[in-house]
C-alpha cells in the first residue's frame, strides 16, 4: 500500500470520535468482521489508527478505498464543511429519465478533459442523494487528498449542494461537469451558505414552511384613566404588548425551530423616494443595492429581534421572506419609496 494512502487513512480514522470508529469501519466494509474483531477500540486513537492502517495494508488498500471512508465520514458529519446551494436550469420543461451510470461517465469525462490529475469518487444514499468527492491536482502535481470538493446532488431535482475546495479556480470546471452530466442548460449560485446541509435542503425542497404576515401592528388606543391607576395601566399595556409580540412572532415564524442558515444575500431594486420639487434625481432610474446577512444562526437571530425589543413586530417582509426568496435567487423589486439606510416594507 502506498505511504500517502496509509497516512490518509490514519488521519481519517483520527478525525472520527472514538465511540464511532467501529461503526464507521463497519459501514466502510473494506475490513472483514474477523479483522475488526482483532482491533482494540479501548486504546488511544493513535494506536487504533495505526492498527487500522496495518489491516488495510494486508488488504492492499488504494486511494479509491480511502476516499470511500472519507465520504462516509463527511456524510455522517456534514456540518464540518460549509455548503453552498446551486440551482440548474433547463431550456425547456421536458423531463428525462435519470441514468446514474451515464451521469458518472459524463461527469468524469468532462472533468478529466479539462484536468488530467483529478480523483473522482461517487457514493449513493437512500434519499436519492449522490455524493461526489473530488480531489484536485494540477497539470504537474498529483491530486491533493486533503483539499477536496464535495458535491451532493439529488437526482430528478435541479439543486446541487457544493462544499468547494480551497482552489476557487476549479469551481467553474466542477459546475460545467455537473451541467453536462445532468443534461441541464446552466447553473447559478443561490447565495445560500451554511454548515447545516440538512437546513439548506429543508429550505430549497420546501420541507420547511414559514407563515408570512399580511397585517401590521395596531397603535395602542388612548383611554381616559384615573391618575391613581396609571401604574397598573402601564403594567397591563406592557403585558399585552409582550403577548402580542409573542403571538405575531409565532404566526410569522411558526412554532418549530428554524433551519440553520448562516449566510443569505439578495439584490434590492427600488425607486428612490423624494419630493418632486427638490429635484434630487434627474433621471428616474431604480436604486440598486446588494443586501447581505450573516450569522451563526440567521433565521433564529431574526426571530429573536422582536421579543428582545430590538425591532418592531411583525418584522419587515424583507427579513422574514429570506427562506422563500431563496428559491428565487433573492431578487426583490420594490415599487414603494426607499430611504437611504433603511428598508421599506412592500
Amino acid at each position: 500500500m502506498d505511504e500517502t494512502v496509509a497516512e490518509y487513512i490514519r488521519r481519517t480514522v483520527l478525525k472520527i470520535p472514538r465511540d464511532q470508529i467501529k461503526t464507521m469501519l463497519q459501514k466502510w466494509g473494506f475490513l472483514s468482521e474477523t479483522q475488526l474483531q482483532t482491533l482494540n477500540f479501548h486504546q488511544i486513537k493513535e494506536n487504533i489508527s495505526q492498527d487500522v492502517v496495518q489491516l488495510c495494508e494486508e488488504n492492499s488498500a488504494d486511494i479509491k478505498q480511502a476516499a470511500v471512508l472519507d465520504i462516509i465520514y463527511n456524510h455522517i458529519y456534514p456540518n464540518k464543511r460549509v455548503w453552498s446551494v446551486y440551482q440548474m436550469n433547463k431550456t425547456g420543461e421536458e423531463t428525462e429519465f435519470f441514468d446514474l451510470t451515464d451521469f458518472k461517465k459524463k461527469f468524469k469525462r468532462r472533468l478529466r478533459s479539462a484536468l488530467k490529475n483529478v480523483t473522482i469518487n461517487f457514493r449513493e444514499y437512500e434519499d436519492n442523494a449522490i455524493w461526489i468527492r473530488i480531489a484536485w491536482g494540477t497539470p504537474y502535481t498529483k491530486p491533493n487528498q486533503y483539499k477536496t470538493s464535495y458535491v451532493v446532488y439529488h437526482s430528478q431535482t435541479p439543486y446541487v449542494f457544493i462544499s468547494a475546495s480551497v482552489l476557487k479556480s476549479n469551481l467553474p470546471l466542477l459546475c460545467q461537469a455537473l451541467v453536462v452530466a445532468s443534461s441541464y442548460h446552466d447553473i447559478r449560485e443561490m447565495e445560500l451558505r451554511s454548515h447545516s446541509l440538512n437546513s439548506l435542503k429543508d429550505i430549497v425542497f420546501k420541507r420547511y414552511s414559514q407563515n408570512f404576515q399580511t397585517y401590521y401592528p395596531r397603535p395602542l388606543q388612548e383611554r381616559n384613566v384615573a391618575p391613581e391607576s396609571t401604574d397598573l395601566r402601564i403594567i397591563q399595556e406592557n403585558r399585552n404588548e409582550k403577548e402580542r409580540i409573542q403571538r405575531v412572532n409565532r404566526e410569522v415564524f411558526g412554532d418549530g425551530p428554524q433551519p440553520k442558515l448562516e449566510f443569505a444575500q439578495y439584490k434590492l431594486e427600488t425607486m428612490f423616494k423624494s419630493d418632486p420639487k427638490m429635484d434630487v434625481l434627474d433621471k428616474k432610474e431604480p436604486f440598486r443595492c446588494l443586501v447581505k446577512f450573516s450569522s451563526p444562526h440567521l433565521l433564529e437571530s431574526l426571530k429573536s429581534l422582536a421579543p428582545a425589543g430590538m425591532a418592531d413586530a411583525p418584522l419587515s417582509p424583507l427579513l422574514t421572506c429570506i427562506p422563500q426568496k431563496a428559491r428565487n435567487y433573492f431578487k426583490i423589486r420594490e415599487k414603494k419609496g426607499f430611504l437611504p439606510g433603511s428598508f421599506v416594507s412592500p
